[in-house]
């Protein structure tokens, strides 16, 4: 019997392969590389995208959109948004009503912001963590390392009241 869902056509950037530490496998089997694509730019300390002179939204490529990507999914609540798949965004909000030590906070802060950018296969790693704390807000530090081998430094910041 022919299957109900044949992967003709299937490619890398579909989401039917599964992930692998250099690429991905293909729906027929073979690893390919992974796609960084595009992305349009967006400035988060001001809460609106980069036009060009022309007025047309900017956009960048490669290691600059995995970037956006994953400033975008930090700043993104799970489960809020009916366009994202239900692994995308962090759950930061749900700190406030465990009243738990700062110690743990930051625990889970590097286990929540690990766990929300390691859903894009683009990103191979997570780590270095460093916590600022002011009053009952958490600012923190992290570099993320993606497939290709590139460092790059990552901030954030959660309120725990």
């Amino acid at each position: 019997m022919p299957s109900l869902f044949p992967l003709v056509g299937a490619s890398s950037g579909s989401g039917l392969g599964a992930r692998t530490g250099t690429g991905a496998i293909l729906a027929s089997g073979k690893k390919g590389p992974i796609s960084f694509g595009r992305s349009p730019k967006f400035d988060h300390s001001v809460g609106e995208f980069v036009t060009t002179p022309t007025g047309k939204i900017a956009e960048c490529e490669g290691t600059d959109a995995w970037l956006e990507w994953c400033q975008k999914a930090l700043r993104s609540r799970r489960y809020t948004h009916l366009v994202y798949s239900r692994a995308y965004g962090q759950e930061y909000d749900d700190l406030i009503a465990r009243h738990l030590s700062r110690q743990a906070n930051e625990m889970e802060i590097l286990r929540m912001t690990t766990e929300t950018l390691k859903v894009d296969p683009r990103t191979a790693d997570v780590r270095h963590f460093t916590f600022e704390w002011e009053k009952d807000q958490c600012s923190f530090q992290c570099e993320i390392v993606n497939v290709r081998g590139e460092q790059k430094n990552l901030k954030g910041s959660v309120v725990i009241s």
